[in-house]
């Protein structure tokens, strides 16, 4: 069986998230570059990729890569790629292009260039002159830059965010591979509860929902190589069958999406419900100002508005000053927050434990990391010492992603996501956490919901202290 170069592609700054996803899925020869992730696999690897990577934006395979300063450099290195033990006779081949720091920066030039080299190169091998491309399609990427000419194949079809579940989707909505990233970038595992107060339509509880239950992303869609004649479909049928049989049916901890939004509650439940997760996520119509929870040692993993639009701009700045006044009363909760508002740390009151550079499409964005404590374990001792966690040493490993500038590159080394706990250490986990009652603590449920109480209004009490007065004048 072949094997090829392989390529996932991934939005800046995400690079290493996916590659962490290859390694755990087995693949250990990963290089990171901007914006991809080169490793190799065969036929089988193509269709595991594709429906277990949550982060990347596609798999391609690599079919050559060389310097191109000029166009018949580029026709000559294209025509002596083995584009026929690719592409089928009648195979419908497109090709697009694009440039980037490059002399050969007429895109449409470069794309017919490309096609004539290859239809050259296939009628050596077919001894033939014409071909009707009425098959299976293959598209096909000519990238430029910096003058090095890459060469691929999409085995994707529509990019790995469209998951399959979601017909309808909201105003501005998070695309699933970023949801996926932010998450894997969190500490949450599946010992802890996760709160998305801002959940629009619904995409990293769902997201959280589908790792948490170990469900692959794109059981429910297809891909453009299933219909490639030379990858027989039982791979697909048993790459399938495999992911079908790892999903789990439950997560330990509550997951809860909020929004203030009646009609996006809606749209996120039917989305939880598509995705097959709607029986482990608590929706709920709520302002941001009411969070409230029993919980302890959860994660906030929230998207809010940005305030991009004309006229938003003083009404975003106040529900970020809320969001610090009310995410202060969850002191064992972490907090991460992805927005494009260049003063949220002075407005949220806090500054970040750490930043993430991400573009949200192509808008650059600021993912705000505040770590909290790490939840106890039943096997801790008493010992306050022994129980607290410095997180920041957790992170040392990624920090030559802080704050980085745009345009430079970024060589990754591997972050150090949360593992998924075992159903025994989980249930561990949720036993040691109780309420700060003043006696007898009860024992918390890990499906309780969170307590918005605006039944009454709080009003200051006073104290008559002029008979203490006449007292010390005695």
């Amino acid at each position: 069986m072949p094997r090829f170069d392989l390529i996932a592609t991934s939005t800046f700054g995400l690079e290493n998230v996916v590659a962490r996803e290859l390694q755990q899925l087995g693949y250990e020869d990963c290089k990171v570059t901007d914006g991809r992730v080169v490793f190799s696999g065969d036929e089988h690897d193509i269709a595991r990729c594709n429906l277990w990577l949550r982060s990347a934006d596609r798999v391609l395979i690599r079919v050559g890569e060389f310097p191109a300063t000029d166009f018949g450099e580029l026709f000559d290195r294209t025509i002596d790629l083995p584009w026929a033990e690719l592409l089928p006779i009648d195979a419908q081949f497109p090709v697009k292009g694009r440039s980037v720091r490059s002399r050969l920066h007429a895109v449409p030039k470069v794309q017919g260039v490309t096609k004539k080299a290859i239809v050259e190169s296939l009628k050596k091998t077919h001894n033939r002159f014409r071909f009707d491309e009425t098959g299976a399609e293959f598209v096909i990427e000519v990238s430029l830059l910096k003058d090095i000419a890459t060469l691929t194949i999409d085995t994707t079809g529509p990019g790995l965010h469209k998951r399959g579940y979601r017909a309808i989707v909201g105003t501005a909505p998070l695309r699933e591979t970023m949801a996926a990233g932010l998450i894997q970038l969190s500490y949450w595992n599946t010992d802890r509860p996760l709160i998305d107060p801002f959940c629009g339509s619904g995409t990293i509880p769902i997201e959280a929902a589908m790792i948490g239950q170990n469900i692959a992303p794109g059981l429910q869609r297809s891909f453009a190589a299933e219909d490639w004649p030379w990858i027989k479909r039982q791979i697909w049928k048993d790459a399938r069958t495999e992911a079908r049989d790892l999903k789990k049916k439950s997560l330990p901890a509550p997951i809860m999406a909020y929004d203030h939004d009646p009609d996006a509650i809606r749209l996120s439940q039917r989305g939880a419900t598509d995705a097959g997760v709607g029986g482990s996520i608590r929706f709920g119509v709520q302002e941001v100002s009411n969070l409230r929870t029993p919980l302890k040692y959860g994660c906030v993993i929230t998207n809010p508005p940005y305030g991009e639009r004309l006229g938003e701009h003083e009404e975003i700045e106040a529900v970020y000053r809320i969001m610090g006044k009310t995410f202060a009363t969850l002191d064992s909760w972490s907090v991460y927050v992805l927005t494009s508002h260049r003063r949220f740390e002075q407005l949220f009151g806090r500054r970040a434990d750490r930043r993430r550079k991400l573009y949200n499409g192509r808008l650059e964005c600021q993912y705000y990391q505040y770590q909290g404590p790490r939840p106890p374990r039943a096997d801790d001792e008493v010992d306050d010492e022994q129980n607290t966690y410095d997180e920041q040493a957790a992170h040392k490993e990624e920090a030559a992603f802080d704050e980085n500038d745009a345009g430079k590159a970024h060589l990754h080394e591997p972050i150090p996501l949360p593992t998924v706990a075992t159903a025994e250490t989980s249930a561990m986990a949720l036993e040691s956490i109780v309420l700060p009652t003043a006696e007898t603590p009860p024992v918390v449920d890990p499906c309780a919901t969170f307590i918005a109480d605006c039944s009454e209004v709080q009003e200051a009490e006073t104290l008559d202290v002029t008979h203490v007065a006449d007292l010390l004048d005695n």
